[in-house]
């Protein structure tokens, strides 16, 4: 990560005021998202990864959002979205996206999913291939080779040794607001969903973006990904997981070079 490129807590505080908080009912929740939809162009959704929320992509959000209009929503259970009494598996997340996907009144969009955020992506994609004209999948999980509760755990350990520490409080904040016993179920979810078999069914090419450093999707995983999908790969040096929010700029422009094919 270079120090350019790297942004502090504070600011994705100020981002907050550039993309405006809204509340939009889907399938019984309501569902929060913070969006900035003053540029012309496809509007591109952001989804975020299991253990956390919005804050996290703002920075990514933001370095996009001169170019296309940007809404990343919370996904049910997480954020200031709606806390159902269950942790929902993919398809279920992929249903209530689907859902205030057509509440908010979004009929064709690029969606970019980081982490878990990538495996509910892409299981919208195969569901509603007419929504989804692009598609980013961000540093996705989950790796077979690590799809067990504690191998992948065990690589989100790793990945703090090699991430920026401010991003803590904010992450912290993010656990705490869905709880740990969600974070947890939703960890069982991910390792029992075979993303690969919607991988194989796809229509349309992803970009499979990560940073260079990342142990969560590593980089033999991410070129089966981009085998799976005929898809493209952007690596990022010096980025971990958290690509998107360590090298926010660097993530941007790859995400609009990637559109600009659409």
């Amino acid at each position: 990560m270079t120090p350019s490129d790297a942004p502090r807590g504070r600011a994705i505080a100020e981002v907050l005021s550039a993309f405006p908080s809204r509340w939009t009912r889907a399938r019984g929740l309501d569902v929060h998202d913070r969006a900035d939809e003053s540029a012309p162009g496809l509007p591109v959704v952001m989804l975020h990864g299991l253990a956390v929320s919005h804050r996290y992509l703002l920075p990514a959000a933001r370095a996009l959002a001169d170019r296309h209009p940007v809404v990343v929503p919370d996904l049910a259970g997480f954020g200031r979205s709606d806390k159902p009494a269950r942790a929902y598996d993919v398809g279920e997340h992929a249903d209530v996206v689907a859902a205030w996907l057509v509440a908010r009144g979004l009929d064709r969009v690029a969606l970019v999913g980081h982490s878990f955020g990538a495996e509910v992506a892409a299981r919208l994609a195969v569901r509603q291939p007419g929504t989804v004209a692009a598609l980013v999948l961000a540093s996705p999980t989950a790796d077979p080779s690590a799809r067990t509760r504690r191998a992948l755990i065990g690589r989100w350990l790793l990945d703090t040794q090699v991430e920026a520490p401010w991003q803590a409080p904010i992450l912290t904040r993010d656990i705490l607001d869905a709880k740990p016993w969600r974070v947890f179920a939703t960890v069982g979810h991910s390792v029992r969903n075979a993303v690969e078999d919607d991988l194989m069914q796809l229509t349309v090419r992803p970009l499979v973006l990560a940073g260079a450093l990342d142990p969560v999707a590593p980089a033999r995983w991410r070129a089966e990904v981009t085998a799976l999908t005929k898809g493209t790969t952007m690596t990022v040096p010096q980025a971990a997981h958290n690509v998107l929010t360590t090298s926010p700029r660097r993530s941007a422009d790859a995400i609009a070079a990637h559109l600009r094919t659409v």
